[in-house]
């Protein structure tokens, strides 16, 4: 539990509802894993689909998208490019579809997903929002049901392989564990990330990430309390085995963990964009 996680935290899903297909962008990269996932979701016999988390502004990945059509609605879990640079331009593929996001900078066509509201039309779907920040301050996820099938979309909250970084200071840490804990109340139900494979059971990952978080922050505690005084110096001890290549996206975890702790470093960190795991 203490060393890099690079595997799958919970058991892949074997199947998923008929009504979900998988559409991955082809942006795979050490923070992206194989790449991002769009889900596009379609009740049986409902004229309309619904797409989750369009992708990058790759013209080829979009047209699969509309060929999936038609589509009356894009939902995005969180602000990241990876995941919203498509956003806009696939709108105007399908005629303006609305895209609707809790940062109103993504929104399109529509009000915010802090406007819309908890239940969302979905075109023959149950569309629940669960408000998930902590990966960066306007993630979310979504409970989609139909009839007895319930699927998570987990956006980088959740992963499908590996964890997620908390891309401070947007990212909280705090946050994050609460959100955690909430996804940890859907038992048994697929986790449907942002990245990586579909996991079987969405509380049984959200379980992992809490013990695997709680074994970091232990592993922080001690490397302050060893001398570690600046986020460089505690990624050293904690993240010794992780390639030195992504230890630049380890300080922001790290600075997040130092914040939840109340360790002052006395930096001022800068901007973040594009961190997905670590």
């Amino acid at each position: 539990m203490s060393g890099h996680v690079t595997g799958a935290v919970a058991a892949l899903a074997d199947e998923l509802p008929r009504w979900v297909s998988l559409l991955r962008a082809p942006n795979p990269g050490p923070m992206t894993l194989d790449g991002t996932n769009t889900w596009v979701l379609r009740a049986p016999a409902a004229e309309y689909a619904i797409v989750i988390d369009p992708g990058p502004a790759d013209e080829g990945h979009l047209t699969r998208i509309v060929e999936h059509g038609p589509i009356g609605l894009i939902l995005i879990t969180h602000g990241h490019p990876d995941h919203t640079e498509g956003a806009a331009r696939l709108s105007e593929l399908l005629g303006g579809a609305p895209v609707l996001a809790v940062d109103p900078a993504h929104t399109i066509g529509g009000e915010s997903l802090t406007e819309a509201g908890e239940h969302l039309n979905g075109f023959g779907l149950a569309i629940r929002l669960l408000d998930t920040p902590g990966h960066t301050a306007d993630s979310v996820c979504f409970l989609v049901e139909h009839g007895d099938e319930r699927v998570v979309l987990t956006g980088d909250t959740i992963l499908g392989r590996g964890t997620t970084v908390v891309a401070h200071p947007d990212g909280h840490l705090g946050d994050y564990l609460t959100s955690l804990e909430l996804l940890s109340a859907y038992r048994g139900i697929p986790a449907l990330p942002g990245h990586g494979p579909a996991l079987a059971d969405c509380a049984a990952a959200a379980d992992f990430y809490l013990a695997h978080r709680r074994a970091r922050l232990d592993q922080v505690r001690v490397a302050v309390a060893g001398g570690a005084h600046t986020p460089a110096e505690v990624v050293a001890t904690v993240y010794a085995d992780v390639d030195r290549s992504l230890w630049w996206a380890a300080v922001w975890s790290v600075r997040a963990q130092l914040e939840y702790l109340g360790v002052d470093t006395g930096e001022s960190p800068p901007g973040v964009s594009g961190l997905e795991h670590m």
